[in-house]
């Protein structure tokens, strides 16, 4: 994908699937037709173990990295300009601190939808990524503790669309905070969080996006659509629990790219 073409012709919009691993992601496939109508999940490395780090990593074009040892297919989508590192030609070059100013220098505009804590803007350590952004909103329905927040994440998403003109550039970017915990309570009876419970949440947050996809058709230009997790989480793997820890079901994370 050369994003050279892609940036200033085509909407772009972020998703992250909060706390999403890949084996998890991997099994629901067939249940997903909204996330993987048109192709496989993609296993990539995440640059950070938790939300935070790897959030600040994204935004300065660091998305996750392909997970194979060929270096020639670590081509990265988005690059900083004048870093003095090689960059392939396909590679869309910013001069600002991070993409999304970088979009919007573009005629961008970058609109935020948060999920997890660090979006909530209740606190000082969680205005900061909702600041990169011209517009940014969360709500507690948005949040974890609620089994309805990605209707209501695209539900926000739906009313704004409707204030931005069709031509004009958008870069709308989705922190899903549903496959996060908890989640135990998208399979009836269960107590626990799991791998299945995280499958079921899964299913649940496809079945919304469908309507965001959908409405995003009927802008003006075509979407790139970038939706990845931002880390993985422990059940229980070698004594482990939950995340901001190194081990494989964390650094995991599926990836996608597809135009709608």
């Amino acid at each position: 994908m050369n994003m050279n073409e892609i940036v200033g012709s085509h909407d772009i919009v972020m998703i992250t699937l909060d706390t999403l691993r890949y084996d998890a992601a991997v099994l629901e496939e067939e249940n997903c037709p909204n996330l993987c109508g048109g192709g496989h999940w993609e296993k990539r490395h995440t640059p950070g173990s938790f939300t935070y780090a790897a959030h600040h990593a994204f935004f300065g074009g660091f998305l996750p990295t392909p997970a194979t040892t060929d270096k020639s297919e670590h081509i990265r989508l988005f690059h900083s300009r004048n870093t003095g590192m090689r960059t392939h030609p396909h590679t869309w070059l910013f001069d600002t601190p991070d993409i999304v100013s970088g979009l919007q220098a573009e005629g961008y505009r970058t609109i935020c939808i948060g999920g997890v804590i660090f979006f909530t803007k209740k606190v000082a350590l969680a205005k900061v990524l909702p600041s990169y952004f011209q517009q940014s909103f969360w709500r507690m329905t948005f949040g974890v503790t609620n089994p309805r927040s990605t209707e209501h994440q695209v539900n926000h998403a739906l009313r704004l669309l409707e204030q931005v003109e069709r031509n004009e550039r958008l870069f709308l970017f989705l922190n899903v905070s549903a496959i996060h915990g908890p989640n135990h309570y998208y399979v009836p009876g269960a107590r626990r969080d799991s791998v299945e419970t995280q499958r079921a949440a899964l299913r649940y947050v496809d079945g919304e996006l469908g309507r965001l996809f959908a409405a995003m058709r009927k802008r003006e230009r075509p979407v790139l659509c970038l939706v990845f997790s931002d880390h993985g989480t422990a059940y229980g793997e070698d004594g482990y629990e939950g995340h901001r820890l190194a081990h494989e079901v964390v650094w995991n994370v599926p990836y996608r790219e597809f135009i709608l």
